[in-house]
Formats: structure tokens, C-alpha cells, sequence
């Protein structure tokens, strides 16, 4: 576990600097998320009519987004290398979110046997080679002074610090890739695979969404994420969604950085501090219908869109999560967009939606198929 020192709190600098030169927040950013967006509406348009699982296709689209910020890559669903990656991620999560995560922690001698946590030490080390592989090609490939993406700013920045009281190196940046690169991929694609779960089953409220969405764009192809603040409801139900789908049910693990009282209780320095997101998100005294999909929950008596306080999904604190900026505009431009092109409905004749997620550090809805049809009065968008 990262402490709160020097190498971390420059890390953290960095990296939220990078992100915003990159455009977190800005319209660069809108444009590479509506360009992976279109990519998802051209496999979807071609797999209309016909049940399929989304889960590989958003996962995939999720890795491309934050690809093109880390690497300035962007990979075709069928790539083999993508393919490796978006496994890897997903197989790791499994273990890490299963008992053995635990076996492992607290029974250090089993460590070398042929368990499932051995699958995660071979993956890793997969994709810190590929990484480094990335790294590598941008040091013959960079102009100075001229960065690309993340891999050039960092390179840049040591170049500027040289080797005197700095904390970064390439190995670190190897580490920092894969940090960010699963964060962005893992947690992102789990939300938006939530939605449509909720989304396909709640039609009334897809119904809803499309509706506000049609009045604000109109005939306009492409949405903008200013267009946030003329639609309450759809911010509303991807809030509601986000707060059900409670993806990071244990937030970050903490530490007591020295000892202190609480409430009565003494806790000591480095004592492990796990917070309990899913108590606040779920608290029956913040929530009208806390068990419940309800919309409403964000909304006032006038229809406009509120946040409560009480909604903690990205938790708080110096280590709220660093990509939410960018986990805002990508739930609300592909969500937004899908909607707009697109019926999201349960294949026939298929069993009750189950709800409950897979639970683990990251939580994931189960799999599930559904039907996409083409909104026929919209004008398609395909990515060329």
C-alpha cells in the first residue's frame, strides 16, 4: 500500500496535471470518447436484432479510451493484443475478488503453489513486459518538448528533473500505466455494463432518457457534454445507476497515518482503514428507496438534477478516484449516445434479469444477453 509521501503526492501531481493537458474536462477528450463511441455503434448496428453479450465489447471500448490517453493507441476489437489485455484485466479482478485474494494475504506459505493467484502473477507480468515494450518504442519514437500522451509527458518530466531528488523512473511509470490502465478499464466498463442491465430492465425509464434525449439533440448526431445540464433525468438515472452498481464497495484501503481517537476508539499509527461505501450508499436514512432503482433520488420537487451528499460512488478524501472526470464524461457521451441510436431490449423468451452483482473489490453484474435494435427515426452513425 502507497503511503502519503513524497512519491506518492508527486505522482498523484503529475498524473492529475497530464490528464487535464490531455484534455479531462475539455473538448479533446469529447472527441476521443465519440470516436470510440461511433466504433461501439458500428458493432452494434452489425449485431442488430440478434442477442449478444456486451461485456467483451465494452470492456474493449472502456481499454481503448484510456489507451489513447496513456499510449496514444487505439486497437480494433479483433486485435489480438487487445484481446490480451482486456483478459488479462478481467481475469485478475476474478481472483483478486474471490477467496483467494484473502488466502493469499494470510497464508504466505502457499504462495508457491500452482493456485489460481499464480494465473494473476503470469498475466502481470505479460503486461508490465508489453508496457515496458510501449515505453521503449516512445523512447525511439518521442520529440521532446512535443508529448503525445502520458508516456511522453512522464519521459519528458524526468528529462527535465534528471536523476537529482526526483521519484520518477521508468519502472515506476511501468507500474503507473498499469495502475491507471486497469483503473480506467475495469471500473468504467462495469458501470456502463450496469446500465444497460438496468436500463433493458427498467424500459420505462430507457423510454424516459430517450425522450429528454430526442428534445435536447434533436436531428444532431453527436452530443456534447455540456448537454449534461438541459438533461436532469438522464444525469439523474446514471447517478442512480452508479450508486446500485456501488462498484468499489471498500473504496481504496487506508491507512492511519498516526494514532488517533474516534468516536471513542483508540486507533493506532498504520492501523488498515477499509471504508464501507456500500453503508452510505444504501443508507436508509439518506435514501428515500435505497433497495430500489429510483431516479428520483437526484432529482428535486422542480425536476432539476441534485447530487446528495450522501452519494459517494468515486469515495473521498486525498484519494478520491483519479480518473472520476473522466468516468463522468464517459458514462454520460456513450450512454447518451447509445440511447439516442439505439433500443436496448431483453432477447425473447429469456429468464428474469438478475441484478445482483458478482461481489468483490471491483463488483460486476453477472453476464447477460441482450437485443440491440436500431431507433429507426435516428439518423445511425458509423464509425468509418
Amino acid at each position: 500500500m502507497a503511503d502519503y509521501g513524497v512519491e506518492w503526492r508527486e505522482h498523484r501531481r503529475f498524473v492529475l496535471s497530464t490528464m487535464r493537458n490531455f484534455g479531462l474536462g475539455k473538448v479533446t477528450m469529447e472527441q476521443r470518447i465519440l470516436e470510440e463511441t461511433a466504433f461501439i455503434c458500428s458493432h452494434l448496428e452489425k449485431n442488430k436484432d440478434t442477442p449478444i453479450n456486451p461485456q467483451v465489447l465494452i470492456h474493449s471500448a472502456a481499454s481503448n479510451i484510456i489507451c489513447s490517453v496513456l499510449f496514444g493507441t487505439r486497437y480494433e476489437y479483433e486485435d489480438k493484443v487487445l484481446s490480451f489485455i482486456v483478459n488479462s484485466f478481467k481475469e485478475n479482478a476474478e481472483v483478486a475478488n474471490s477467496a483467494w485474494a484473502v488466502i493469499y494475504d494470510t497464508l504466505p506459505m502457499l504462495r508457491s503453489l500452482p493456485l489460481p493467484f499464480q494465473k494473476v502473477f503470469k498475466n502481470y507480468d505479460a503486461l508490465k513486459k508489453h508496457t515496458r515494450g510501449i515505453v521503449a518504442e516512445h523512447k525511439q519514437t518521442r520529440v521532446p518538448g512535443e508529448p503525445r500522451d502520458v508516456i511522453d509527458c512522464y519521459l519528458d518530466e524526468m528529462e527535465k528533473r534528471g536523476t537529482m531528488g526526483s521519484c520518477l523512473d521508468e519502472e515506476r511509470l511501468v507500474m503507473l500505466l498499469l495502475d491507471l490502465h486497469f483503473a480506467g478499464t475495469d471500473t468504467s466498463s462495469n458501470t456502463l455494463l450496469t446500465a444497460f442491465l438496468y436500463l433493458t430492465t427498467y424500459r420505462d425509464a430507457q423510454v424516459l432518457c430517450q425522450q429528454e434525449i430526442d428534445s435536447v439533440l434533436g436531428e444532431r448526431p453527436d452530443v456534447s457534454y455540456n448537454d449534461r445540464h438541459q438533461m436532469p433525468f438522464v444525469m439523474a438515472t446514471i447517478h442512480e445507476i452508479q450508486r446500485l452498481a456501488n462498484i468499489a464497495p471498500l473504496g481504496v484501503f487506508h491507512a492511519a497515518t498516526r494514532s488517533t481517537s474516534l468516536m471513542g476508539y483508540h486507533i493506532p499509527q498504520d492501523t488498515l482503514v477499509i471504508t464501507n461505501l456500500t453503508s452510505v450508499l444504501y443508507d436508509e436514512s439518506q435514501w428515500e428507496r435505497p433497495f430500489e432503482f429510483y431516479p428520483a433520488h437526484f432529482l428535486n420537487n422542480r425536476g432539476e438534477f441534485v447530487k446528495p451528499e450522501a452519494f459517494l460512488a468515486f469515495s473521498a478524501g486525498p484519494r478520491v478516484c483519479l480518473g472520476e472526470a473522466l468516468a463522468r464524461m464517459e458514462l454520460f457521451l456513450i450512454l447518451v449516445t447509445l440511447l439516442h441510436h439505439f433500443h436496448f431490449v431483453w432477447p425473447r423468451n429469456s429468464s428474469k434479469p438478475d441484478l445482483t452483482p458478482v461481489f468483490g473489490g471491483i463488483q460486476a453484474p453477472k453476464p447477460f444477453f441482450l437485443e440491440v435494435h436500431p431507433r429507426k427515426r435516428k439518423r445511425r452513425i458509423m464509425a468509418q
